[in-house]
């Protein structure tokens, strides 16, 4: 008897093991090192999935797969050219991982500086002229 997957994994295709799909979650789709090399291909402009699947260690399926994360994550559009289906960055879902990195790195920059302004303790006496002995 099969254990339940947890609810964030589904079974995109039967033939193929089972790809976690966060639905929302743009970060959890981009933890996985064969999506973020995916995600890179699409982000250099748009293609296709055999283009995309080129010299990758995995199946055009299991990129089909890993898209589908990345389409739930609203990190790729697709627009059909034809036959053919082209995957292109989404621009909104860039601007919002985009807006979550710019309010991390805003207060890290503001801890930071006030460490630094807490730990700076000028030398007076070189200023005023003396020297201790």
């Amino acid at each position: 008897m099969s254990r339940p997957l947890p609810a964030m994994c589904q079974c995109v295709s039967g033939s193929l093991p089972n790809v976690s799909r966060s639905i929302a979650d743009p970060w959890h789709a981009l933890a996985d090192p064969t999506r973020r090399t995916i995600f890179a291909r699409v982000a250099h402009g748009p293609c296709s999935v055999s283009q995309i699947a080129r010299d990758l260690p995995v199946s055009r399926p299991a990129v089909s797969q890993h898209l589908r994360v990345l389409l739930d994550a609203h990190l790729v559009d697709i627009r059909r050219q034809g036959r053919v289906h082209l995957y292109q960055p989404r621009r909104d879902g860039l601007n919002r991982l985009r807006q979550e990195l710019e309010v991390y790195w805003t207060q890290t920059l503001i801890t930071f500086k006030n460490l630094a302004e807490q730990s700076y303790q000028p030398d007076h006496s070189a200023a005023e002229g003396t020297s201790t002995p």
